[in-house]
This record gives C-alpha cells, sequence and structure tokens, in this order.
C-alpha cells in the first residue's frame, strides 16, 4: 500500500490547550505521526497539488485567515500561540471584522485547537497528503493511506476545532468527485463525530457521510453528531450517525460498522474514504471505546470486504505509545 507523508506536518506543535477548565499539555503532538511513521515503515513525499483542491471545500476568507492568523496576533502584541476567547451566540452573516481576537471567534468553535506560526503549513501538507493517496486511488491502487497530522474531520469549510484546521478527508473526497466519481462516500470510525465533514456535505446528494462515534449526549463535540441528523435537501438521507456508548467493544463496533458499510453499498458509491481515529483504543487518554490493538485488521478486512477502492485518512489517536502499532494492525486488514 503507498502511503504519504511531508515532514513539514510535524511543525505545527502547539505548547498548550484549554480541557476541561484548564490548561494543559497539547495532546495532538508531532510524536503521533513520529510514532506512526516508525511503525510503517515511512511513507513517501506528497505531490503538491496546490490550493486549487482546497478551495473546492473551504471558503477562502477562511483559508486567508489560517495562512494570516498567527502574524496577526504577533502583531497584536500576544505571546504564544493564537488561542480564542470570544464567540458568538449565534453565528452571523456578513460579519464585518478585523481584530484577531473577533476572527477567532468567528472561524473557530474551541478552544482546545491553536494556530501557530507553521499550522498553515502543517495543514496544507496534511491536505496535500490526503490528496496524493486518492490520486494514488484513482489511478488504479486498490487502497492508499495518507499520514494526515493534523487531522481534519472536525473542520468545517470555514471553522477550525478539534485539532483540525482543514478537513483532510472531506479534500480526498471532492478530488475524486471532480476526477469523475459519481457517488463517492465517507466512513468516519474515529471515537468523535466528524462535525465539519458532516457541515461540508450536509447538503448534497452525491457523497455520503457514516459515522461511528462516541455518542455526543456525553462526549465532544456535542452539539453534533445525533442519530436523528440525516442531512437536508438534496443531502437528507446521505448522512447516518451511530452513536455509540462508552465502553463499546468489538462486536458492538463492528456490528455499527457493518450497518455503516450495507448503507454505502445500497448509496452505490464507487470509492471510499476512511477517516481514520485510533482513539477507539481502550487505553487513549481522552476516550472512552475498548477497541484492541488486533481488532483494528478485523475492522478493516470488513471495510476492503466491501470492495471499494479505499482512501484511509489518519485522524485522532492519542495513546501515542500504542499508536503506530495500531495503525499498522490497520493496515494489515487490506
Amino acid at each position: 500500500m503507498r502511503k504519504f507523508f511531508d515532514p513539514r506536518q510535524l511543525l505545527h506543535a502547539p505548547a498548550r490547550e484549554l480541557h476541561n477548565g484548564g490548561f494543559t499539555d497539547y495532546a495532538e503532538t508531532p510524536a503521533r505521526a513520529e510514532a506512526i511513521l516508525a511503525a510503517i515503515g515511512g511513507a513517501e513525499a506528497p505531490e503538491d497539488r496546490g490550493e486549487t483542491p482546497i478551495l473546492a471545500v473551504h471558503d477562502a476568507d477562511y483559508v486567508a485567515f489560517l495562512k494570516s492568523a498567527a502574524a496577526r496576533w504577533a502583531e497584536a502584541g500576544r505571546p504564544g500561540d493564537v488561542v480564542g476567547y470570544v464567540w458568538p451566540v449565534v453565528r452571523r452573516r456578513p460579519l464585518r471584522l478585523d481584530r484577531i481576537d473577533a476572527l477567532i471567534g468567528q472561524y473557530s468553535f474551541d478552544a482546545a485547537t491553536p494556530i501557530t506560526p507553521h499550522t498553515w503549513d502543517s495543514a496544507y501538507w496534511s491536505a496535500q497528503s490526503a490528496l496524493a493517496a486518492a490520486h494514488a486511488v484513482l489511478d488504479g491502487n486498490r487502497a492508499a493511506f495518507a499520514l494526515c497530522r493534523p487531522p481534519g474531520h472536525h473542520a468545517g469549510a470555514d471553522y477550525y476545532g478539534g485539532y483540525c484546521h482543514l478537513n483532510a478527508a472531506a479534500i480526498a473526497a471532492q478530488a475524486a468527485r471532480d476526477a469523475g466519481k459519481r457517488r463517492v462516500a465517507i466512513l468516519d470510525i474515529d471515537y468523535h463525530h466528524g462535525n465539519g465533514t458532516q457541515d461540508i456535505f450536509w447538503s448534497r446528494g452525491d457523497v455520503f457521510y457514516a459515522s461511528l462515534h462516541a455518542d455526543p449526549a456525553t462526549d465532544y463535540p456535542f452539539y453534533w453528531g445525533h442519530e436523528d441528523e440525516m442531512g437536508e435537501g438534496e443531502g437528507h438521507g446521505a448522512t447516518l450517525n451511530l452513536p455509540l456508548p462508552q465502553g463499546t467493544t468489538l462486536d458492538a463496533f463492528r456490528h455499527a460498522q457493518a450497518r455503516a458499510l450495507r448503507a454505502i453499498a445500497d448509496f452505490g458509491a464507487e470509492l471510499l474514504v476512511v477517516s481514520f481515529g485510533a482513539d477507539t483504543y481502550f487505553g487513549d487518554p481522552i476516550s472512552a471505546f475498548r477497541i484492541e490493538t488486533p481488532d483494528y485488521a478485523v475492522l478493516a478486512k470488513d471495510i476492503a470486504a466491501a470492495g471499494l477502492p479505499t482512501v484511509i485518512v489518519m485522524e485522532g489517536g492519542y495513546a501515542v505509545d500504542a499508536l503506530g502499532e495500531n495503525v499498522a494492525s490497520l493496515l494489515s486488514g487490506f
């Protein structure tokens, strides 16, 4: 299997995040990607396909904000990483904002996702890795893996959060559509719901989004991922949310995944993007499922049995000591 990663993805390294009412060390560290690379034997560098595929998913003003936020923060005399502290209760459009503090609130939804002077470069090359994997599959490979770090599935068309700035899975899915695939499916098997991916395709009937995740009644991101969220307009019925309780083990997870794969087959998908998060692992420090390392190969074999060309995009997973083995186990299943 071809695997893609660019070393510039390691540059994004915030110092702290706000978690459960206090500042703590940032969990989405460069060590995550380094552990994965060591376990999978490295990866090849992606081609630079430019900003056009990114702008096919993300709002141009939002992209401009990501590029300039760190510099504007420094120009305002602020030390350290860019972190917001005020958010509108109701988002209003259009907003005529210029102060960096206001723009952070406009373009983000949490205080756990700082921006550093290197965030844009790392997120850009994370997206390029996903695009490289997508084009490898479009060119005939059965499956390809993008080591996307920082991850992406919490990022919407014009907002960031949940450690995510650019939505690599959505960018890969859109690239497949633009290459001529009529129907594309995204299977999200991260512990947390991929609210950004859902939002991006919410009103579209050409991309099916299925997500297995911790019940948002108890877990982040809370406001998205409930079972009654099914899309709207042309996208009604093209979103499937399967929330699961804390403590979920392989059997229940596998049963829910089988349901999602049946729905994807019924949709008639021609290509599959898998948003894979290893934070479903029983030892993950911020999650509460009980999937074990060998289980990932079982889940992957079930996905591979669907027979779809598959782009695997890395999302979460924060038990760094086990992360590489967990990813290697998943890839072995393909």
